[in-house]
């Protein structure tokens, strides 16, 4: 037990210089654990923010320049007044995301009870602008017309008020949320990137006859790369969750760190030997990207990261509830940002230990399987 413990550790620093001297590899780890995060963070949004509106009025009356100077930032910028002809050319080109059409005489037709219509032309290509920020244009427009004609206020009519507390990102900040499932997703695909390119490349530079006549095993060549690989992608996310999230976008980190990094461990098993199975069936790096696409896009969209799973239809959620990605992001997401403890997660981590188990058995089996081949 003990020379095969020795010969894993001489593989895994074996793998440790190979890795540190392909500077491609290496500069794409740190850039996506870095830049990549900061990028996503800002880049990405899911809330309503620095919308461009501009308004056309034909009223000029005090309501309408009242409606004008409620929309505020951080959800909208300052609005501007457009005619009719700028207003639709700033829409094709992307200039404005709402153009609000208030009528003549709008001001008088509240007044005397009678129900004008503003009309509010939607860029719906920004997605996430269109159908919030429509949404919150009509809420402000609705507040103010109130004011204006003294109505009460709707919500004290109802027998009951319903209160929504956040309890997790109160303020409903984007980066909060896409820069720690960047880490996750980011580890998933350097994960079996590394490992599979690690594999084709000793096949493909003819390196792997060396190997076979020395003194090793199969499982210790496996092992070495995939612990050797996975241990570059820990240090790597650990870093990035620590120094780029928590510390440089100001993410609060609710739960245990240490928790987090043992199941990230767990996960990193299953993520590598997945890798590894991957780089056995593909022959070459132009094949093994091909493959590793589809895999990974299924893996991600399914994984909750995206879109919550409890949103998916039922089949869907009965399927994915055996995916590695799938319980790796629901375990951070009850650690990092509802700070659970192991009592809550056991169910998840059971499901990463078996997914673990049954991937890297399998990538044993067909990494000998290669080996023999080369024989």
């Amino acid at each position: 037990m003990l020379r095969w413990l020795m010969n894993v550790g001489l593989l895994c620093r074996k793998e440790f210089h190979s890795l540190m001297r392909d500077f491609v590899l290496m500069g794409l780890i740190v850039f996506a654990f870095s830049v990549a995060i900061v990028l996503v963070a800002h880049g990405v949004r899911v809330d309503v923010a620095n919308a461009t509106v501009a308004f056309i009025d034909e009223d000029h009356s005090a309501l309408s320049r009242q409606l004008r100077s409620v929309v505020l930032p951080p959800y909208f910028k300052p609005p501007t007044l457009t005619n009719r002809i700028d207003g639709k050319t700033g829409m094709d080109n992307g200039t404005y995301n709402f153009v609000i059409d208030i009528p003549p005489r709008f001001e008088a037709d509240v007044l005397a009870g009678r129900t004008p219509q503003i009309q509010e032309l939607i860029d719906a290509t920004a997605m996430t602008q269109a159908g919030l920020g429509s949404v919150y244009l009509q809420q402000i427009f609705l507040g103010e017309v109130e004011a204006q004609l003294h109505s009460p206020d709707i919500n004290k009519l109802m027998p009951f008020h319903p209160e929504s507390r956040i309890r997790f990102n109160p303020n409903s900040e984007s980066a909060w949320f896409t820069s720690v499932m960047q880490v996750v997703t980011n580890a998933t695909i350097l994960s079996i990137v590394l490992v599979g390119a690690a594999v084709i490349r000793e096949r493909e530079h003819g390196t792997i006859e060396h190997l076979l006549v020395l003194p090793v095993s199969a499982s210790q060549i496996a092992i070495g790369k995939i612990l050797a690989n996975g241990a570059v992608i820990f240090v790597a996310s650990m870093l990035s969750l620590w120094i780029i999230v928590h510390i440089g976008l100001a993410v609060p980190i609710s739960g245990s760190p240490l928790l987090f990094a043992a199941c990230l461990v767990l996960y990193l098993f299953s993520v590598t030997s997945l890798g590894m199975m991957l780089a056995t069936i593909a022959p070459t790096m132009p094949q093994f990207g091909l493959l590793v696409v589809p895999v990974y896009a299924v893996a991600y969209l399914l994984s909750g990261a995206a879109t919550p799973v409890e949103s998916m239809p039922d089949a869907v959620q009965s399927l994915v509830r055996f995916f590695p990605t799938t319980q790796f992001v629901k375990i951070s997401q009850s650690i990092l940002y509802r700070g659970a403890g192991l009592e809550s997660i056991w169910p998840s981590l059971l499901a990463i230990v078996f997914s673990s188990t049954l991937f890297l058995a399998m990538a044993l089996l067909r990494f000998r399987s290669m080996l023999a081949r080369q024989d």
